[in-house]
């Protein structure tokens, strides 16, 4: 992404020379926004498959109705809608509510520098602070998840994907995060690592 250049921008850039049939630009706008479309899927509580699969229906939807896209600007805000359809449709075929869990430790980046000891504390913080994200409302799930992988959150993608104005992330941003100081507050077993 260029500096300067927004998501939604980027993404109606991508998709508008994909629509004047410059195919291969379909490939950098699934590069650009799987990240986010995975992140809604995922917080409609998917297992990892079911939301690969809802993902994948999504950008095969595109194809089939992007000429009837008006205005390249709203593509992301396209996806993410028909991901979160595609999910809730998903989640009710399989009659379940399964809540997000963590990655598994194995697959999560470790510090060289630790020993074992320190290791255990810190994976057993993150599992406990993950479990306690979990239990927030699906949104507040979404919007944790985008600030927590670093960076400043680009807002106006955000809001297209979640279908929030721009100005309400910040205040939602600040009750989800003392919802979730509530919730490790309560908890006896939560220490910082």
């Amino acid at each position: 992404m260029t500096q300067g250049t927004g998501l939604v921008d980027e993404a109606a850039a991508l998709f508008q020379e994909f629509r004047e049939g410059r195919r291969g630009k379909i490939e950098p706008l699934v590069r650009l926004l799987n990240p986010t479309l995975w992140h809604l899927a995922r917080a409609c509580r998917l297992e990892r498959t079911d939301a690969e699969d809802v993902v994948q229906t999504a950008w095969l939807r595109l194809v089939d109705a992007a000429d009837g896209i008006r205005d390249p600007q709203t593509v992301l805000a396209w996806l993410g809608t028909t991901v979160r359809r595609e999910a809730w449709r998903v989640a009710r075929e399989r009659g379940r509510s399964t809540p997000w869990e963590p990655p598994a430790l194995e697959n999560m980046p470790q510090d060289p520098r630790p020993g074992p000891a320190d290791a255990l504390l810190r994976n057993e913080s993150q599992r406990a602070l993950w479990s306690h994200v979990s239990s927030l409302t699906p949104r507040c799930q979404a919007i944790l998840r985008v600030i927590s992988r670093g960076g400043p959150p680009d807002y106006a993608s955000l809001s297209a994907a979640l279908g929030i104005p721009v100005g309400s992330i910040g205040p939602t941003r600040g009750r989800c995060l003392a919802a979730l100081r509530i919730s490790l507050a309560a908890d006896p077993t939560w220490s910082t690592p």
